[in-house]
């Protein structure tokens, strides 16, 4: 089985998957940062809440970020696929509140692979779609000394390997760090305990 991190994250492009858990912004958020690429984040007007800028500034540069709103999920999944389609962002993030089918799923797969662009679905668990390529849950991890520490497991994945990785994010690099397991290290030889 390989777990490096580095053979599923950057997510793999001309594909759409999907984020589920607490932390599934931030993974959206540290997909943007590191691809470099400007990124449209698709949800529905209806929801209350706001993406600020400032919470998402140490991953990704809001220069880079376009913020759309559809009237309801039929209109955000439409321009999902348009912009996946035209390939004019490299990254289009769509933020979903309901199952999507898998005739919506394979839509946005074959627009993906038209535009040569990566799509990210963040939806509730329980709720994607068979089309997508991989399906991410990700959760925080308390650490009192670090704030952006998290469990990024993949659930799905049409290559077959389910793995899980404790990452935390380096604001400096822009770059997803992959954190050691805990374990008992050997006492040099000489040494005393």
């Amino acid at each position: 089985m390989d777990s490096d991190l580095s053979t599923y994250f950057p997510l793999q492009s001309k594909r759409v998957h999907e984020a589920c858990g607490p932390s599934a912004f931030s993974f959206a958020f540290a997909l943007a940062g590191q691809q470099q690429a400007s990124v449209l984040w698709i949800r529905e007007a209806w929801l209350s809440d706001q993406i600020n800028p400032v919470g998402f500034g140490q991953y990704v540069d809001p220069h880079r970020l376009l913020l759309a709103k559809g009237k309801d999920q039929t209109e955000v999944l439409a321009t999902a696929e348009e912009s996946l389609r035209s390939g004019a962002v490299g990254v289009t993030v769509i933020e979903l509140t309901k199952p999507i089918g898998l005739t919506a799923g394979r839509r946005l797969q074959l627009a993906a692979e038209t535009g040569k662009s990566t799509g990210l679905c963040i939806l509730p668990d329980g709720m994607g779609s068979n089309a997508a390529q991989t399906r991410w849950r990700c959760e925080p991890i308390f650490d009192a000394a670090d704030s952006t520490l998290q469990r990024w497991e993949i659930i799905k994945n049409k290559s077959g390997t389910l793995t899980a990785w404790t990452v935390r994010w380096n604001a400096e690099t822009r770059r997803i760090i992959v954190v050691s397991e805990a374990g008992e290290r050997p006492v040099p030889q000489g040494a005393s305990r």
